[in-house]
């Protein structure tokens, strides 16, 4: 869900990819997306970064109750 999200924000869709990872020994998502396209993703302020996260919690819940967080990396 987050990858297909984040396909239409940016202009090279063909190098995002979102895998399952850890963030400090908790479960997260880690958005793979070209170095480019990396501010559109995050957004002014980490507002599209931000977006995501909300959009990740209600599908999957809050961190603490064993939901997903998400990071984007290069």
């Amino acid at each position: 869900m987050v990858a297909r999200i984040a396909r239409a924000m940016v202009e090279h869709p063909e190098e995002v990819s979102a895998t399952l990872g850890e963030d400090r020994g908790e479960p997260c998502v880690d958005l793979m997306v070209a170095e480019s396209d990396r501010g559109q993703v995050i957004g002014r302020g980490g507002r599209g970064a931000h977006a995501l996260r909300i959009l990740l919690r209600a599908a999957t819940g809050p961190r603490s109750a064993g939901g997903l967080g998400l990071r984007v990396v290069d």
